[in-house]
């Protein structure tokens, strides 16, 4: 199992392609770097693609500590420069957006073009603490298979959620997220709802940026979308339809078309616009 020493850590990675370029993929929480794979069988014939695992989650072991954001960015800063691969694409989605908004905005240096899905630069909304907080009590304690239907709706959206034809998808999903380490759950979920919002470092950010968004996201609704668009210069917005807190895994398609079509401009200036795939 591939572990690398980042920032104090052991941090599990993959890497494949062998593209001049690399794209750094950056999971949401209770996910890891397999919410990415219709990403990596996208790209990663044109580019290296390198996804990873947070602290605690996915095949990466629980530390003591280093959850907060500012550590997990530094984590991910130093993966970026042990595997000598900056400046990267780097995509976050959610818990991963978080980290990506950091290393923009403080270490520009290691960042090409800065990909941000179903994300939020604000602190976590004081009325949705006290739910988290449970949920994580509960799951810590009982197991994630007792919260497992309050959580899916928040990680999914309606129209992935309700797809007979999807059954097998969303059983697979659940199992992942049940099979969690607990530990290591109930530490990262600290880390996002203890931290603090980003927004004032946003117009610092220079790196060309698309912002996605699914439509039925009700964890971070699109309205945060469009204001991270608002306040990182030049940004991009796409809005996924059909697509909840987990537009890679719900809408893949779509949200390759539109990571392909931002990749294709880069090197463009940047303009402020909006699209509906």
């Amino acid at each position: 199992m591939p572990l690398l020493e980042c920032n104090g850590a052991q941090i599990f990675y993959e890497s494949t392609g062998e593209g001049a370029q690399t794209i750094v993929f950056a999971h949401g929480l209770l996910w890891s770097g397999e919410m990415w794979a219709a990403q990596v069988a996208e790209f990663s014939p044109r580019y290296r693609c390198v996804t990873f695992d947070f602290r605690g989650q996915g095949k990466t072991p629980v530390s003591a500590d280093g959850y907060g954001m500012d550590a997990l960015a530094g984590d991910a800063a130093a993966l970026i420069e042990t595997l000598g691969v900056g400046p990267v694409h780097f995509a976050g989605l959610s818990m991963g957006g978080f980290i990506a908004m950091r290393l923009a905005a403080r270490r520009p240096e290691l960042i090409r073009s800065l990909l941000l899905l179903d994300t939020s630069a604000e602190a976590e909304a004081p009325e949705k603490v006290p739910q988290y907080r449970l949920l994580g009590f509960i799951g810590r304690r009982l197991g994630y298979g007792l919260v497992a239907s309050q959580v899916m709706p928040i990680m999914f959206g309606r129209t992935f959620m309700r797809d007979p034809a999807r059954k097998q998808e969303r059983d697979e999903w659940r199992a992942r997220l049940i099979a969690n380490d607990r530990v290591g759950i109930e530490r990262a979920l600290a880390g996002v709802i203890g931290r603090d919002g980003i927004e004032d470092e946003l117009p610092k950010i220079t790196a060309p940026t698309l912002v996605i968004v699914g439509d039925e996201d009700v964890a971070t609704v699109p309205a945060k979308a469009e204001r991270i668009r608002e306040l990182i210069p030049g940004a991009k917005l796409v809005v996924i339809p059909r697509a909840g807190h987990s537009s890679t895994i719900e809408e893949p398609a779509a949200v390759n078309a539109a990571i392909a079509a931002f990749l294709a401009e880069v090197a463009a200036p940047a303009g402020t616009s909006e699209v509906r795939s």
